[in-house]
Order: C-alpha cells, then sequence, then structure tokens
C-alpha cells in the first residue's frame, strides 16, 4: 500500500519546524543596476563541509533585461497542512519570482537539481495586469489556499496598489484579492496571523514615485506610506487603518509572530522626518480593535557633510535606514537591518513591548564602511539589508542593496555586492562567519535571500 506524505519541508508547528535539518543552500536574487543584463537567481552554498562553502554555485538568468528582481518566494509551504485550506500533498518546488520593475513573474523549478533551477514558466507584464489589475508585483507569500502577490500599482502604474491570489500549481494569477478595500490606497507588504483570521498590510508609495529613486519633495511633504491596515482574511474586507502620523514614513516589513495562538507582530519605519531615527513598531490587540505601540528608536549619527552624499549633506548625519526586519522561528530575536550606519542588531524580544539589544555587527555603511574578515578589498559599501534567518535560529545570512536607483542616492559611488553570514548564540550575541563572504560579480547586486526547506519568513503555521 503506497502512502502519500506531505512535503518534509512541512512543519505543523514552529516548534516542529525549528527541528528541521541544515539548509545547504540559498537562492539570491540579483539584478543588474544598469539594467543591461538579465537579472537572475544565484545558488549559494551553505554547507560548512562543502569545498564550495561561501560559493555562488551557478546563476539562473532570466530571459529579458530590466526585471529587478525583488522579494520572491515559493509556490507553498507549511500554511498548506493549515485545517481550513488544506493541499497538504502540494511541493515546496517552485519559486515565484517577480520583477518589481517589469511586472514579470518567473516561475522557477528547483526539483530535479536544486542547484540549477529551470524557469517553467513566464507571465509577462500585460497578463498581470489584464487577469489580476495590478503591476510592480513586490512580495511573495505562500498561504493556505494559493499565491499571494502584494502589487505597489494598479493597472496604469497608479493608486491603488493591492494584492492578488495565483494557484500554486498552474500558477494562473486568480484575480484581486480584495473584496472590500475601504480606505487603503498605498500597497507594500503583506501577511496574516492565521489563528486570528487577520491580514495585515503596510505602506510604500505608487510607482512613479520611487522607480527612479525616491523624492525628497514627497518624503518631506510626509506623502509615502505611514499606515497599517487590518483585513478580515476570509472575508478580504478592510477592518481598520492605523495611521503613525505626518512624521513617520516608510512603514514596510511585516513580520507577524510565528505562534498562532499569539496576536502581534513587528514592523520598522525606515525614518523620522524629525531626527532622521528609525524605529520599530508591535501592533497589537487593543480590545476590539488592533492598536501599535512604538517600543525601539534608532537614532541617526552624527557626520561629516563631507563624508555624505548630496542627499544628506545638509542634515549632517547618518540616519540608521532600517530596511529590513526579521524575526526567528521562537519569536525571541529581532533582527534589524541598518542599511544606512551598516550595523546589523539583534534583540530579545521575548516580551514584545520590552525588547534587549543583545548583540551587534557593523559592516559597510554611509560613512563608516567597515570591512568583514573575509573580504579583499577593504572597505565595503551597502550595508545590512535584505536579512534571513535559519529555521532553528542559529544562522543569519544578509545582502546589501535596497533597489538599484535608491542605491545610488545613498551610496553615489555605487555598491558592490556582498553575502555574509552570523552565527547566532541560542541565549543572544552574533558574530560574523569569517570563512562566509560572498563577492558578488560586479555586474549584479544581491537582494532577496532564500533558504532551501524554508526559512523564518517564508513559512506560516496553523498549529502552535
Amino acid at each position: 500500500m503506497v502512502t502519500w506524505k506531505p512535503d518534509p519541508t512541512f512543519y505543523p508547528s514552529p516548534r516542529m519546524a525549528m527541528k528541521a535539518p541544515a539548509e545547504k543552500l540559498a537562492y539570491v536574487a540579483a539584478f543588474d543596476a544598469s539594467r543591461k543584463a538579465p537579472d537572475g537567481i544565484a545558488v549559494v552554498d551553505l554547507d560548512p563541509d562543502s569545498k564550495h562553502y561561501s560559493t555562488i554555485l551557478n546563476t539562473v538568468a532570466m530571459p529579458n533585461v530590466g526585471d529587478e528582481l525583488h522579494h520572491f518566494g515559493w509556490n507553498a509551504c507549511s500554511s498548506c497542512l493549515c485545517p481550513n485550506a488544506p493541499h497538504p500533498h502540494v511541493e515546496r518546488r517552485y519559486l515565484v519570482v517577480p520583477g518589481l520593475r517589469s511586472s514579470r513573474i518567473h516561475i522557477l523549478d528547483t526539483k530535479a537539481d536544486p542547484t540549477k533551477p529551470a524557469i517553467v514558466r513566464v507571465i509577462e507584464p500585460e497578463e498581470v495586469a489584464e487577469k489580476a489589475g495590478y503591476t510592480r508585483p513586490h512580495t511573495i507569500h505562500c498561504g493556505p489556499d494559493g499565491i499571494y502577490v502584494a502589487a505597489l500599482g494598479n493597472a496604469e502604474g497608479k493608486a491603488p496598489g493591492g494584492i492578488f491570489l495565483m494557484d500554486h500549481e498552474s500558477f494562473d494569477i486568480l484575480g484581486r484579492w480584495e473584496i472590500y478595500r475601504g480606505p487603503q490606497q498605498l500597497a507594500y507588504d503583506a501577511w496574516w496571523h492565521l489563528g486570528h483570521d487577520t491580514l495585515v498590510t503596510s505602506e510604500w508609495g505608487t510607482p512613479d514615485t520611487f522607480e527612479n529613486g525616491l523624492v525628497p519633495e514627497i518624503l518631506l511633504g510626509a506623502k509615502y506610506g505611514r499606515k497599517l491596515h487590518f483585513w478580515d482574511l476570509h472575508t478580504r474586507k478592510h477592518q481598520q487603518t492605523i495611521d503613525f502620523g505626518d512624521k513617520y514614513q516608510l512603514v514596510f516589513e511585516l513580520r507577524p509572530a510565528h505562534d498562532p495562538t499569539k496576536a502581534y507582530g513587528f514592523v520598522n519605519c525606515v525614518i523620522s522626518l524629525e531626527d532622521l531615527s528609525s524605529s520599530i513598531w508591535v501592533w497589537h490587540r487593543d480590545g476590539e480593535k488592533w492598536g501599535v505601540t512604538k517600543v525601539i528608536d534608532i537614532p541617526a549619527e552624527p557626520a561629516d557633510p563631507d563624508q555624505l552624499p548630496p542627499l544628506l549633506k545638509g542634515f549632517k548625519a547618518v540616519p540608521p535606514l532600517v530596511t529590513d526586519i526579521d524575526l526567528s522561528m521562537d519569536d525571541k530575536f529581532l533582527y534589524v537591518a541598518c542599511w544606512g550606519t551598516g550595523d546589523l542588531r539583534q534583540y530579545d524580544v521575548s516580551d514584545p513591548f520590552k525588547p534587549k539589544l543583545t548583540g551587534k555587527v557593523r559592516i559597510g555603511g554611509i560613512v563608516s564602511r567597515a570591512t568583514h574578515p573575509g573580504a579583499k578589498n577593504g572597505a565595503l559599501s551597502g550595508g545590512p539589508q535584505m536579512v534571513e534567518i535559519s529555521r532553528d535560529g542559529r544562522r543569519v545570512y544578509f545582502t546589501n542593496s535596497l533597489y538599484g536607483a535608491i542605491d545610488e542616492q545613498f551610496y553615489p559611488d555605487g555598491i558592490e555586492g556582498w553575502m555574509v553570514k552570523l552565527d547566532a548564540k541560542p541565549e543572544g550575541g552574533i558574530n560574523f562567519d569569517e570563512k562566509f563572504f560572498v563577492e558578488w560579480p560586479k555586474s549584479h547586486r544581491p537582494h532577496q535571500v532564500r533558504l532551501e526547506g524554508g526559512d523564518c519568513s517564508s513559512d506560516s503555521y496553523c498549529y502552535p
């Protein structure tokens, strides 16, 4: 009698996922900022026993140029085990890779040879716009009932941005997710609390306000995103908006607690117009509604204007520019990437309202240009940006590029790409793996990291 078993990388609970085998490969989105060569998905060796450790094994080139690959994800994950929409026999097999600039979506099959993914389908931007009513797909999340795609523009590239769904086996676009949008217009990230039937979205701006770089007049005029939106996950209706206030700009990455019994999560605000600081906030239940509480402030650092890019000279300071965060599987440690100053910070958030700084490393940075033990070229450009954590919480990986046009505004001499790894202690504390420094080919810059078998920002769980 043949037994049909779920994908072995699916786990009912985050507790079980933490016992998963260590990852041996990373898939990394890499783009050509000049838009002359195709972007690609690089496969990086993470196995410390391999002779190719800390090297790029292979890069799968996209069929076109100018995609600007961004936040890609898996077709399926542990949420396929949820009782409300079970699909236990779908495989975590395909990478769904959107081009933020082109609105093109690529489907890559990793099964035959995980080190050499094969492109099996390309969905052109015209099909995305026609079937979904959206463009500029930004973030991919695998959910219990399909693939959720957060998009920043409507079919014409204007507001409203929103979410559309794709089938996780055929990859056909099913259509717009929202039934009732309410006041929501701007979009960025989207994630959920499966145990509380709630979806959360954040905000950036419409494509015309960032595709050629951040627009100072829009930023200083407080016209970028500053709100969180809360939705009923199953009726797909908007329920509540929380406005952070006009001094806070760019409310970005959503990291809900992995434990489905917990109704809270973390979000970063990139910059305060008052003092250039960055901040971390907790959203949480507040009676019958949702509330937010600021729990971390990271100040700007004074700097010599001669060392600053034109955009910052008048401020005489380096903003931390927290552009990504990630939460460990046990909901204990929050990692905070300060792309401006070069810090990667680790906070103990066992009590989410009282974070404690437990570790910090510095690499790159607008002024500091801090190096790495494994680097050959001394001063490094860029800073900690896209962060990913292993399922057991012992390893942290990150890259150094944000977005092509914005990179140039803060690092006008250009960014030479790199990827590094930190070793994390269970009790807190982080340090560089001195043997892991991937110097990226100069033609491309690395961005999103996905780990083989899943990671701390790929899966969601229905059981505690």
